[in-house]
């Protein structure tokens, strides 16, 4: 018999908090339980928990909550998982609401130097396209994905993710520490010291990784008794990098199934998530790039120095020359920069050719047959 968490797609988590979470934390308690084998259905909000509809505005963006990102349906106690096993996530389907957004805010996504306000596209959701009236002849295929999947670490995990995190921080980098503000559960230990869900970890979590479609496959380690599996953040479709910092976000339904290699990841040594696809992860004519335009991208600053193989900046190099191009054709800079986040591939070109890795930023031109 096929288990499920249905939402109310009107409440907020922490209207239901009983239904799921926004923090990582081995304390949080099962939802449900279920079988390896067993179809389970969850149902889910999108990145910014109801927070963002077809009226918000950008000036309305200044007021969002930003430490609720990521509500997470969820736990489900995958019966007889344990710690050392390797847990298969089967993506049976991913099924959009009819709405999405895609925004980029001061501070975030990629390139934070170059975008300092806010931005939002709404989009209309269809089994096959999405349109947005800020992207006119724009016409966006059907890529649905979760972006945040995972399991909860162990308490010794926690520690030692927080530790090298506030490491982190320490030295400049940029790290969302752990905050009990708008926490779900909103109160002791997962509160104060729940890992947030913005950076994937070893545990999965807000991977985006846009080919996690429906048959696609998803092996995590297993830290805790029970697995304890949680998602959410549908994406309806992604370019690979989401550069300004979201796709086309959406609530979504996933339909999964589990697997248990037991003792695997233990015996095998492994660490870090992996994922698979029997075919396509998305039909053929989208998956592969038939019809396209590229930039490239390599580590050579705008003041005109080179840096040592470093792909971050050919990835930006890459970005840059995308909405450059994109503006020659009309587009605004605020267009372009979400064009490149929901449909621009950034691809490996070389890494090899030193000091001048090369990343490309691949353009599908079939999206303005809207």
């Amino acid at each position: 018999m096929a288990k499920s968490i249905e939402i109310d797609r009107k409440k907020r988590l922490r209207e239901e908090p009983h239904k799921g979470h926004n923090r990582w934390h081995p304390d949080i308690a099962p939802v449900i339980e279920a079988a390896p084998g067993e179809e389970v259905t969850l149902e889910t909000r999108d990145a910014n928990d109801l927070q963002i509809h077809a009226g918000t505005t950008a000036k309305d963006l200044e007021k969002l909550e930003r430490t609720v990102a990521h509500p997470l349906t969820g736990p489900v106690y995958v019966k007889g998982a344990e710690p050392g096993d390797l847990l298969e996530i089967e993506y049976l389907d991913i099924v959009p609401e009819n709405y999405g957004w895609t925004r980029f805010a001061p501070g975030g996504g990629f390139l934070p130097d170059l975008f300092d306000h806010h931005f939002v596209a709404h989009w209309d959701i269809t089994p096959e396209y999405a349109t947005s009236p800020q992207l006119p002849g724009v016409r966006i295929p059907n890529g649905a994905f979760m972006g945040t999947a995972g399991v909860a670490p162990s308490h010794e995990q926690l520690k030692k993710w927080n530790d090298r995190e506030m490491d982190l921080l320490a030295r400049g980098g940029r790290v969302f520490p752990p905050t009990a503000a708008h926490a779900v559960p909103a109160q002791g230990k997962v509160a104060e010291e729940g890992l947030r869900t913005i950076p994937p970890r070893e545990n999965c979590g807000n991977a985006d990784v846009k080919q996690l479609t429906r048959g696609s496959k998803l092996f995590v380690p297993v830290a805790v008794a029970g697995a304890l599996y949680s998602v959410g953040d549908g994406h309806y479709a992604q370019g690979d990098s989401e550069c300004c910092g979201t796709a086309i976000e959406m609530g979504a339904t996933a339909v999964v199934r589990f697997k248990l290699h037991k003792d695997e990841a233990r015996t095998k040594k492994i660490v870090w998530p992996r994922f698979s696809h029997p075919g396509f992860f998305q039909d053929p004519k989208h998956a592969m790039p038939r019809n396209f335009i590229a930039t490239m991208g390599m580590p050579i600053t705008a003041e005109g120095r080179n840096e040592n193989c470093d792909i971050s900046l050919a990835a930006r190099n890459a970005v840059i020359h995308m909405i450059q191009l994109l503006e020659e054709r009309g587009w605004t800079r605020e267009q372009a920069y979400v064009l490149c986040s929901v449909a621009v591939d950034l691809r490996v070109s070389n890494v090899v050719d030193v000091p001048n890795v090369t990343v490309s930023a691949l353009l599908p031109e079939d999206i303005f047959k809207g």
